[in-house]
């Protein structure tokens, strides 16, 4: 019987893995719909081909370093010890059935049967990545050159947010150890590092041509097609339930886990093993979309291109804890982290002359930064992660949740893993030329090029039928 049941354990949790990137991939297609529809119709085919284009370039570079990465430098600095040893079965080779953390395939053949879970564990954590590489996509739409933002992805969804995953999101992380840093459903983690790492581009980037007036007043540049911009919210929308879905581990029996030996004890926990459960992050999930949309619709006076993105601030503003709070809290969090969002983003406009094409930096990075601030607050001494409860194997025990901590780990986050790695990286890029398109192709349309080529295939093809 327990055979049966260890077997029926992996089985389940290798397909809610595997739907949980089904469901993600629908965040990809919502973002290219957004995309679309807040870009001019002369850049369509460039702001799709980029969002296209980051799939293979962050899925490869992923495969050969970014989950390597992820699993290799939780300790940080070395400001913590590792739990990760032998007698714990947590080591490289030792965690999740006995199996290799970092390689899910097998010496002697592609497949390895042995192995049910770290595959779709894998491609949880890569579409992690693209959604990373996304937020910093929409930002940046209609100037920047297709090479460098391919080196961005590569940079964004391949390397520094899997740091911040490392550390503030590993079980065995540094951030949680000594900080209390907590951030079950990433407000931090891909949020405000990704929000961060736009607005360092964008600090170099510049604005679009026209965005502002001779006298430094910004222009809006609405949507030009609400729309695909709707529609592709609302596929964003659809595809966090399996975001937040992946976050959690469905099925686990933290009896021996907490050292309660002989006790059985199955639920679904979060991604450091603490319980919770589906039903009570469901509630959280709405209520904060709802305390989002409500805020966007008020503080935007009924403007639709910001109630939809405030939807979505509210959800990431109240993730960091949203597998504890209360309902009521989720709510009022994401509302929020909505009205400073939309505050910060026109204040940041106006005063160093900032062109966020979509408000990623907004709705992903203030909104994320702010949840993690808050979070620090309202769960002040509740356990950071699972092996915050007791002593850890090496005597010593997880801080708990608090404002300080939280703080910093938001700095850490938003700052020092996010802005400051995007800003450095675009000035080089700048510095080779490489990172701006020029302005006639600018005022052309990136498309231009393109639409050219496909009129003298036309012509061409018309000659010959004659």
């Amino acid at each position: 019987m327990t055979d049966q049941l260890s077997a029926l354990t992996t089985i389940f949790t290798e397909f809610y893995y595997w739907v949980t990137v089904v469901l993600m991939f629908l965040i990809h297609v919502g973002f290219c719909m957004y995309e679309v529809g807040a870009s001019r119709y002369k850049h369509h085919q460039h702001t799709l081909m980029k969002n296209t284009m980051l799939i293979p370039l962050v899925t490869i570079t992923w495969f050969f370093f970014g989950w390597w990465i992820y699993w290799t430098f939780p300790t940080g600095p070395g400001l913590a010890p590792s739990i990760m040893t032998e007698s714990t079965g947590l080591v490289l080779g030792g965690g999740f059935g006995g199996n290799d953390l970092a390689n899910p395939t097998n010496a002697l053949m592609a497949i390895n049967l042995n192995d049910h879970i770290m595959g779709v564990f894998w491609a949880a954590f890569l579409l992690f990545s693209w959604t990373a590489a996304s937020i910093v996509s929409g930002a940046v739409i209609e100037r920047i050159t297709t090479f460098a933002f391919g080196i961005l992805a590569i940079a964004i969804g391949s390397v520094f947010w899997v740091i911040d995953a490392s550390w503030g999101w590993h079980f065995d992380g540094w951030m949680l150890k000594i900080l209390g840093y907590h951030d079950a459903y990433a407000s931090g983690v891909i949020h405000a590092i990704a929000g961060g790492f736009a607005l360092g581009v964008l600090v170099v980037l510049g604005p679009r041509i026209g965005k502002f007036s001779s006298s430094g007043e910004p222009r809006n540049i609405g949507p030009r097609n609400p729309w695909l911009v709707t529609v592709g919210l609302f596929l964003i929308y659809t595809g966090f339930w399996g975001f937040y879905a992946a976050c959690n581990v469905p099925i686990y029996d933290l009896g021996p886990e907490y050292g309660m030996e002989g006790v059985t004890f199955f639920t679904a926990t979060n991604i450091y093993l603490t319980p919770t459960t589906l039903s009570g992050i469901t509630m959280n999930f709405l209520m904060s979309l709802s305390g989002g949309l409500l805020a966007g619709y008020v503080i935007s006076k009924g403007d639709p291109f910001w109630t939809y993105s405030s939807g979505l601030a509210g959800i990431i503003c109240a993730s960091a804890g949203n597998d504890l709070y209360h309902p009521i809290q989720s709510m009022i969090i994401g509302m929020i982290g909505v009205v400073i969002a939309y505050k910060m983003h026109y204040w940041v406009e106006r005063k160093y002359k900032i062109d966020d094409a979509v408000g990623a930096v907004a709705v992903h990075g203030y909104a994320g930064f702010v949840g993690l601030v808050i979070c620090g607050f309202v769960l002040n001494g509740y356990p950071s992660s699972g092996y915050s409860v007791g002593a850890m194997w090496d005597g010593t025990n997880y801080a708990a949740i608090n404002p300080l901590g939280m703080f910093i780990g938001a700095i850490i986050m938003f700052f020092v893993l996010g802005m400051l790695p995007g800003y450095i990286i675009a000035k080089v890029l700048n510095g080779i030329g490489k990172l701006r398109i020029p302005r006639e192709v600018e005022l052309a349309g990136l498309d231009y090029t393109i639409m050219e080529e496909a009129k003298e295939d036309e012509k061409a093809v018309a000659s010959a039928s004659r």
